[in-house]
């Protein structure tokens, strides 16, 4: 009999329970329970105990919950407000492009790194989690704030920046050298799904809605909600995105009619079961056993330019809102997640990046991820008190 079901049922049993009942310590301590699912993951991963090895079926869970983290952000965000703030939303991302890869790519040069080593280690500084993000925003209940939805905006169009920047990347990885006509390609592709998406999309569920009503099955517009989520997901990842871009604008385009239709509280329980598994799969990618020497030297050194750079950079568009709304949206911009490690995995796949160089990577997102939480938590109680 064949039991990988059992062991994958198991496996998810134990990542569960373990994230839940760490998360619950850490809201115990005034802590954010997504640093709980993250330390979870550290200590039951492969490199710790064990207990839950690599394993590609996990890992795609953990993708899953990641798609409906950004869902039900989107759900929260209309886009209208997006409109509203895009352009400053559109500052705070190129500012939070540019300063993490000069600085990340300088350092790694002056310490004598070579220089496409040097590249992907920048590219992996520059795209901001919008899961982890998200999630830390959903759990204060400030996902309606201007500030939070800057935050967001900026993060997504971050995330699309980002991509642009890995397929230079890949191109570097490719022996045959950048394919400028596809960079065009995409690109145009990116900024066409993305103004369709915040434009048009909403218009096109405002004429669905009586359909939608008259609909027989049960919750058909979480139904059909869920379905144009996974379509968009798998769509934006054809289109070269990442997936959870398409699932924030799916959340997007039902986000002015959430309410009416009793969307979120429906989606939140989805998310409540899948999202552990986003953020335990991020602690089990942590490897602390290479961080000696050199290598946990220059860990510590781009961690902190990591830091540096998307808080000030972020935060200067917004100098003039006050020191406090800029700081907040500097620090809901410093945790890198996924898209730092799909870069880094690039390079260590096609022989460009290190092992080391992998793990400074992946040193440097568990880092920002983890400050990230405690510090918006801090920043957005006293900004409403």
């Amino acid at each position: 009999m064949d039991h990988a079901p059992q062991t994958l049922l198991l496996a998810m049993f134990v990542i569960f329970l373990s994230a839940k009942v760490v998360g619950e310590l850490f809201e115990r301590l005034g802590l954010p329970a997504v640093l709980g699912e993250i330390l979870a993951g550290v200590v039951l991963g492969p490199y710790a105990l064990n207990w839950i090895p690599a394993n590609d079926t996990i890992y795609s869970v953990a993708e899953i919950g990641a798609i409906f983290v950004l869902f039900n952000a989107g759900l929260e965000t209309s886009p209208g407000d997006l409109i509203r703030v895009g352009r400053t939303a559109l500052l705070v991302a190129t500012a939070g492009v540019v300063a993490p890869f000069v600085l990340g790519f300088g350092y790694m040069k002056l310490t004598g790194d070579a220089t496409t080593e040097a590249i992907f280690v920048g590219a992996a500084m520059v795209a901001t989690s919008v899961g982890i993000t998200a999630r830390v925003l959903a759990d204060l209940k400030v996902l309606s704030s201007e500030l939070a939805k800057v935050i967001l905006g900026a993060a997504v169009f971050d995330d699309i920046l980002g991509m642009v920047l890995l397929a230079v990347v890949a191109g570097l990885a490719n022996r045959s050298g950048i394919e400028w006509l596809h960079l065009g390609i995409l690109i145009g592709e990116a900024a066409a799904f993305a103004l369709f998406m915040i434009l048009v999309a909403p218009r096109i569920v405002h004429r669905m809605q009586g359909g939608v009503d008259r609909l027989s099955i049960q919750n058909a517009p979480l139904a059909t909600a869920l379905i144009l989520c996974l379509l968009l997901s798998w769509l934006a990842a054809k289109i070269g995105m990442a997936a959870i871009i398409g699932a924030f604008f799916a959340g997007l385009m039902f986000a002015d009619y959430a309410p009416r239709w009793r969307l979120a509280p429906k989606a939140h329980a989805i998310l409540e079961f899948l999202a552990p598994y986003f953020f335990f799969s991020i602690g089990s990618r942590l490897n602390i056993g290479l961080f000696t020497g050199s290598v946990l030297k220059t860990a510590l050194v781009i961690s902190i330019l990591a830091i540096l750079s998307k808080v000030v950079g972020c935060a200067l568009p917004l100098k003039g809102r006050g020191w406090r709304p800029a700081l907040t949206v500097g620090v809901g911009m410093m945790p890198r997640g996924e898209v730092a490690l799909i870069v880094a995995l690039a390079g260590l796949n096609a022989q460009i990046v290190t092992q080391p160089t992998y793990a400074i990577v992946v040193f440097m997102t568990a880092v920002t991820t983890i400050l990230a939480p405690p510090l918006l938590r801090y920043l957005f109680r006293e900004g409403a008190r």
